[in-house]
C-alpha cells in the first residue's frame, strides 16, 4: 500500500507581496522534498529566510496608491535654469501655417551638395557602420588638421589636439562641461546664439551675459563691463566669431584683448568659429588659434553644418589643449559614444574636395546678405550694422520693447518668420534676427513684406 505524503504546511508568514510569493514557491519546493519530519521542515524554513527578510523591509502598499505616489515625483529642479528657445516657439507657430517665408532658423535652403551625398553612399558600401574611436576616425582628424594648415598655417596634432563630435552644439556642450563645475560662472559675449548660456545653466553654472557695444559703426568689446562681470567663481569666457546673430567678426586685435584678459584672470577662452568660412573680406575669418600656443587654455568649436550645408548630418569638432581634448573624448563615450561612422567618413571628403563649393557658396551668401541690408536702408527707426560675416542681419527697431510679440505679429500678418532678438540674451531685446541664407525666391518677397510691415509702424 502506497504511503500518503503529509500535506505541505502553510509557510511561516502571511504578508502578501512579490517577495512573499517567491517565498511561497521556495517553501513548496523545499517542504515538498522533506519527509514531513521536524528536521525537514526546519531545513525548508531556513531556505526561505532571505525572502522573509526582504518582506520585512518591504511595506505593503496597494497598487493604486503606488501609482498615485509615482505620478507626483518631480523632475530635477535644476532644469528650471534652462529656458525654452524663443526661436523654436516662433517655429512651432510657423509649422502650423501654410505659405510662410522662413527666415528664422539658422540654415540655408540649399541641399547638401551631390559630391558629399555620394561620399556617404560610398562610406556605407565600404562598411563604415561600426563603432569608431571616441575621439573620431583618425582619417577625419587628420583631414581637419590638414585644413587648419591650409587655411591658417597651423600645425595641429590630430591625435591629441582634435576631437570629433556629433555636431557643433555637442562640441560646445562637452567643452563647457570640461571647464565648469556646479556653481562656477561663465562670461558670455552677447547677443549670442542662446545655446552657450543654456548649456552653462544645464551643468549647474551661471552665465553672466555681457553685451557687445555699438561704437563707430560696428560692434566691439566692452572691457570695463567684462571686468565688472568677474567673480571668484568665473572660469570661462565664451564668444562667437563670426557672430550669430550680429554678423560681427572679432579682429585679431580684439581676439588678443580677450586672450590677454583670460590669461590675466585665469580663465578658459572658448571661441565658437562655426561660421569662419562665411567671411566677406577673405576666404576664412581670423581664428583665435593663430594667436595661441598649444599650452594656452583655449578652445575652438567647429561644425560642418554651415560651411558644407550639412545641418542635418550632425558633425563637428573641438580643437584645444591636450588635456581637454583627452577628456572630451572620454565624455563622448557617455554622451554619444562618437559621431556616426559613415558621417565621419563623409566629412573627410567634404574637407578634401569641398573648397570650390565653399568659396562659391560664401560669395553667394555675401550677395544675399548685402541685398537684405540694402532693402532695410531708409526705413525710419531701423538701424543695422554692416555685415562682416555669417549670414545674418540684426536690425534694431526704435521703441521696440517686445521682439517676440513683434515677430509673432509679423508671422501672422505677413507670413514671414524671423527670430526675436530677445532669444539671444542680454542686449538682444529691441531687435530681430534675419537669416539671409535662403535663395532669392524666398528672400526677395520676404524682405518686401518685412519692409512693408516696418514702414506701417
Amino acid at each position: 500500500m502506497q504511503a500518503v505524503r503529509p500535506a505541505i504546511p502553510r509557510p511561516p508568514w502571511s504578508l502578501r507581496s512579490a517577495d512573499a510569493d517567491i517565498g511561497c514557491e521556495v517553501w513548496k519546493k523545499a517542504a515538498g522534498k522533506s519527509t514531513g519530519s521536524l528536521f525537514g521542515l526546519i531545513t525548508a524554513a531556513l531556505a526561505c529566510i532571505p525572502c522573509v527578510l526582504r518582506i520585512g523591509n518591504t511595506p505593503e502598499r496597494p497598487i493604486d496608491s503606488r501609482k498615485n505616489s509615482m505620478k507626483n515625483i518631480a523632475l530635477a529642479s535644476g532644469l528650471a535654469a534652462v529656458s525654452p528657445s524663443r526661436i523654436r516657439e516662433i517655429a512651432d507657430v510657423a509649422f502650423g501655417m501654410d505659405g510662410v517665408l522662413k527666415l528664422h532658423f539658422g540654415e540655408s535652403n540649399l541641399p547638401t551638395p551631390p559630391f558629399i551625398k555620394a561620399a556617404a553612399v560610398r562610406a556605407l558600401d565600404e562598411g563604415f557602420t561600426f563603432y569608431t574611436e571616441n575621439a573620431g576616425l583618425p582619417g577625419l582628424r587628420q583631414a581637419i588638421a590638414d585644413k587648419y594648415g591650409e587655411l591658417h598655417g597651423l600645425n595641429l596634432d590630430p591625435t591629441t589636439e582634435i576631437a570629433v563630435t556629433a555636431s557643433g552644439v555637442q562640441a560646445l556642450n562637452v567643452s563647457i562641461r570640461c571647464t565648469l563645475d556646479p556653481g562656477d560662472e561663465a562670461i558670455v559675449l552677447t547677443p549670442n546664439w542662446p545655446n552657450a548660456s543654456a548649456i552653462v545653466g544645464l551643468y549647474g553654472g551661471r552665465a553672466r551675459e555681457v553685451p557687445l557695444v555699438w561704437r563707430e559703426g560696428r560692434y566691439g568689446l566692452d572691457l570695463p563691463a567684462l571686468q565688472a562681470a568677474l567673480s571668484a567663481r568665473t572660469r570661462l569666457l565664451v564668444y562667437a566669431s563670426p557672430s550669430n546673430p550680429l554678423g560681427w567678426v572679432a579682429r585679431p586685435d580684439e581676439q588678443a584683448l580677450l586672450l590677454d584678459f583670460c590669461c590675466r584672470h585665469g580663465l578658459w577662452l572658448l571661441a565658437d568659429e562655426v561660421y569662419e568660412r562665411i567671411y566677406f573680406d577673405a576666404p576664412v575669418a581670423p581664428s583665435l588659434l593663430r594667436l595661441c600656443s598649444r599650452d594656452d587654455a583655449v578652445i575652438v568649436v567647429q561644425s560642418f553644418s554651415k560651411s558644407y550645408c550639412m545641418t542635418g548630418w550632425r558633425l563637428g569638432w573641438v580643437v584645444s589643449r591636450r588635456d581637454l581634448v583627452h577628456k572630451t573624448a572620454q565624455l563622448n563615450e557617455f554622451v554619444v559614444s562618437h559621431a556616426p561612422s559613415m558621417v565621419q567618413r563623409t566629412g573627410e571628403t567634404a574637407l578634401r574636395d569641398g573648397e570650390e563649393f565653399v568659396r562659391k557658396m560664401a560669395q553667394d551668401l555675401k550677395c544675399r546678405v548685402w541685398s537684405c541690408f540694402d532693402s532695410l536702408k531708409g526705413i525710419r527707426g531701423v538701424s543695422v550694422a554692416p555685415p562682416e560675416g555669417s549670414f545674418y542681419l540684426f536690425p534694431r527697431i526704435d521703441g521696440l520693447a517686445d521682439s517676440y510679440a513683434f515677430a509673432l505679429k509679423l508671422l501672422r500678418e505677413e507670413k514671414v518668420a524671423v527670430a526675436p532678438g530677445s532669444a539671444f540674451g542680454n542686449g538682444g531685446e529691441g531687435a530681430i534676427r534675419i537669416c539671409c541664407a535662403a535663395d532669392e525666391s524666398v528672400l526677395d518677397p520676404a524682405m518686401a513684406r518685412l519692409r512693408r510691415f516696418l514702414m506701417k509702424r
